[in-house]
């Protein structure tokens, strides 16, 4: 019996302390709470100037208005490679990789022959042209001779009919062992140069289909190479592609495809001309921005793929908005704010969201509304007595 009666106090005992602690927890809270209701209440949006004051500062105001904005959108950009000016080179037939004439740094001209595959498919792809092209010889004869014959009266209309039929025959199979050899890359001048050695060589000359730089080669001399292998990739750098973003807000103040530059801490004091040529048609989700793309031209090979810089795009001419003075407009960390004129002695902190700044006026975006007046000069006397007032209260 003692022992329970012990059990039973000492639980009752972890009881009373436990109510304790949690009592002082939500006092804890509610002190919390009360403290920052308070510390929000000594927040002041206010300014009010005694007459004394306001006689000795030189303060002016201004209505809000609705004004065309001009000037330039500032886009962070990067260079990258206009897919135009851009090729990657592969043999079509399989075949091991005889000669390689170049390698990565090269310039190379369009059409330049940059490697040889030799291979028993090109051979025989070589072979069944000639061989088209022998019976298309053959028959087109035969049907000239008949058709001279029949023109003299001495042939027969069923032999000319024959050889005519076989002649077009031939010539459908020629057109299309043609087509079979231009496929590969292969040209009449390189048939012809195989077929004067004892033997047809199956040999591919594979070509630069573009003039550029040789940016990447994965091939060696001897490598067995297939139709999917890229061999070589070549870049043509004197026009290059910058992608930047702007914000959703800015789209309509961008129309048509308007002339750009483009800036690049890499040469500080020089300016890359372009054009607009895309401007995307989604909105990324996070970002709440759009890609727009500008065409640069590059003949001085100094922009590279990659580079980062900003995008300076003109805002279209009809672009209208409420503008004011960037003087009016004071900035706080991420935030900024303008002073509305209450009267003639209050004025209240009001927060805005800006946008283009351009021949020292700035677009606000909102906080402020056509028609309410705003203080142009003496913001920064309000500022610092909305300050002096903020401290006097919090003490």
């Amino acid at each position: 019996m003692l022992i329970k009666k012990l059990r039973t106090e000492f639980i009752a005992a972890i009881i009373f302390v436990a109510v304790i602690f949690v009592g002082c927890g939500d006092n804890k809270t509610e002190n919390t709470e009360s403290e920052m209701k308070e510390k929000e209440s000594h927040e002041v949006s206010e300014v009010v100037l005694s007459s004394e004051a306001r006689s000795k500062i030189d303060l002016a105001f201004d209505e809000v208005k609705e004004g065309t904005i001009s000037g330039m959108l500032k886009a962070p950009a990067k260079v990258i490679t206009n897919q135009d000016y851009e090729a990657q080179v592969s043999s079509l037939v399989q075949g091991r990789v005889l000669e390689v004439y170049v390698k990565e740094g090269d310039y190379v001209k369009e059409g330049q022959i940059l490697m040889h595959v030799e291979g028993l498919e090109i051979g025989e792809i070589i072979a069944d042209y000639l061989q088209a092209k022998a019976m298309l010889d053959f028959t087109k004869a035969a049907y000239e001779r008949q058709q001279t014959l029949l023109e003299q009266n001495v042939g027969s209309q069923k032999s000319f009919l024959e050889s005519k039929a076989e002649y077009e025959k031939a010539l459908a199979e020629y057109n299309a062992e043609d087509k079979r050899i231009h496929s590969i890359g292969l040209e009449h001048s390189d048939i012809e140069t195989s077929k004067d050695s004892e033997h047809i060589a199956g040999v591919l000359p594979i070509k630069a289909p573009i003039g550029g730089i040789i940016v990447e080669r994965n091939v060696v001399i001897g490598q067995l190479v297939e139709a999917n292998t890229t061999a070589f990739k070549i870049m043509n750098i004197s026009n290059l592609w910058a992608e930047g973003q702007i914000y959703e807000k800015d789209l309509t103040k961008v129309t048509g495809k308007p002339k750009v530059e483009f800036t690049t801490p890499a040469y500080p004091n020089e300016k890359f001309k372009g054009d607009v040529i895309l401007i995307g048609q989604t909105i990324d989700e996070h970002s709440r921005t759009i890609k727009v793309r500008a065409s640069l031209q590059n003949t001085n090979g100094k922009l590279k793929p990659n580079m980062f810089g900003e995008l300076f795009i003109p805002i279209s001419s009809n672009t209208k908005g409420i503008i004011v003075p960037t003087d009016a407009i004071v900035k706080e960390g991420n935030e900024s704010y303008v002073f509305v004129v209450e009267n003639d002695s209050t004025f209240s902190r009001r927060n805005v969201e800006t946008g283009i700044e351009f021949a020292g006026m700035r677009e606000v975006v909102s906080g402020i509304k056509k028609g309410e007046k705003i203080v142009t000069k003496g913001v920064f006397f309000l500022k610092s007595e909305l300050l002096k007032e903020t401290f006097g209260e919090e003490e």
